[in-house]
């Protein structure tokens, strides 16, 4: 590998911003492991690894961690004058909109659907299969990923 592609990729994997990222993300995925962990709803090793890596939903939310960390470490680093801090800005906005609406508003919904289908379904009107239920986010989970997130990415900024 060229000297300065590696020089490059090792800035890049050392950036406060990509540590703070990266590290709320864990952070949030962690504590809300060890919190269905700690509440027994965590029924195997393979749910345990897929809620610790992937699963979304829960307390805090690791999207508005990961958002929150990002335009913090970047309002940090290039001032909140910068255009690249208001791009984060927006970017943050449209996650935490997500998280509390669109995402939770379809979960709903598609509960809905699986309830109506499963009793058509049991009168032999027709055959339903469920469909995935996507767990949105309450605004606590939101408000307390945001300021995980705000706490990572001043300590990356910071230190």
């Amino acid at each position: 590998m060229d000297a300065t592609i590696r020089e490059q990729v090792q800035l890049f994997f050392s950036s406060p911003v990509f540590l703070s990222c990266i590290t709320s993300w864990l952070s949030a995925q962690a504590i809300k492991t060890c919190i269905k962990l700690f509440s027994g709803k965590i029924h195997g090793l393979g749910e345990l690894f897929e809620l610790l890596i992937w699963r979304t939903g829960s307390m805090p939310s690791a999207h508005s961690a990961l958002v929150s960390a990002l335009c913090t470490s970047i309002g940090f680093r290039s001032g909140v004058d910068s255009d690249i801090f208001i791009l984060s800005a927006c970017f943050f906005f449209v996650t935490i909109r997500d998280a509390l609406g669109v995402r939770r508003a379809s979960g709903i919904q598609a509960r809905k659907l699986n309830e109506i289908g499963k009793a058509l379904d049991e009168k032999q009107i027709f055959e339903y299969k469920q469909i995935k239920e996507v767990q949105g986010h309450t605004p606590l989970e939101v408000i307390v990923g945001c300021l995980l997130g705000f706490f990572i990415g001043i300590a990356f900024s910071v230190l």
